[in-house]
């Protein structure tokens, strides 16, 4: 049986409506994760939220259009994630990104398993 890893938690909170090249910035995060192999990740839609501007965004104003939040959360072993912050530095050009150390364990059909393992 494996034992918890240690882990960065990266997560990125942008707009639904950001983009980068031309397509929805939280898919190019997560393309760009897996094209770097992180271990993985994952794109949450919140239902609402604010941010600098202090303008409540929900998925139920008729105003907001698509500008919910998005947040985009990938863990990695710290090696990983320091190398993969410059390139979200590049593509984000308005959020908060956050740092946060995990202990992590992976389970597939029951078992736990080695968490980073490709």
């Amino acid at each position: 049986m494996s034992e918890p890893a240690d882990a960065v938690l990266l997560r990125i909170f942008v707009g639904e409506e950001d983009t980068y090249e031309g397509r929805p910035l939280f898919e190019a995060i997560v393309e760009m994760a897996r094209q770097r192999k992180l271990a993985g990740a994952t794109a949450l839609r919140g239902p609402g939220g604010f941010g600098r501007s202090r303008y409540v965004r929900t998925e139920f104003n008729v105003d907001a259009g698509s500008k919910v939040p998005m947040v985009v959360e990938i863990v990695d072993h710290a090696e990983k994630i320091d190398a993969f912050l410059p390139l979200v530095e590049h593509m984000v050009e308005s959020g908060l990104v956050t740092l946060e150390s995990v202990r992590a364990l992976r389970y597939i059909a029951g078992q736990r398993i080695d968490v980073f393992v490709n």
